[in-house]
């Protein structure tokens, strides 16, 4: 019912940047939280940027001052500038949508949906 799809990855070199971007479709009204998570090999799963409906953002403190979570609400779509790549930041990002407002099939009236939505990941590889 509701996919979000990733696009960006690719191998890098350290020190240049790359742009992630998330599309999130479906019978959406809304999305209350947009972000990216990352998982390398053998690491948890760990937050690397969110941003709220409200534009709030929240930073893991590894990419802070880095990395740059920006949303388009009207397109439901999250893009995620990372610049000043290292070689940890390798890894596969995934996508994640938390508390989204689907249309009701038949009032077509936003309901709540309080869960975690994610996409399929994106590899990004940077190189020593």
């Amino acid at each position: 019912q509701v996919q979000l799809v990733e696009s960006g990855g690719g191998l890098v070199q350290p020190g240049v940047s790359l742009t992630l971007s998330c599309a999130a479709s479906g019978n959406i009204f809304s999305i209350d939280a947009l972000g990216w998570y990352r998982q390398a090999p053998g690491k948890e799963r760990e937050l690397v940027a969110a941003v709220t409906s409200g534009m709030i953002t929240n930073y893991g403190d590894s990419v802070k001052g880095r990395f740059t979570i920006s949303r388009d609400n009207a397109k439901n779509t999250v893009s995620l500038q990372m610049n000043s790549l290292k070689p940890e930041d390798t890894a596969v990002y995934y996508c994640n949508a938390r508390g989204i407002y689907l249309k009701d099939k038949r009032t077509q009236l936003p309901t709540y949906h309080g869960i975690d939505y994610w996409g399929k990941g994106t590899l990004v590889t940077v190189s020593s």
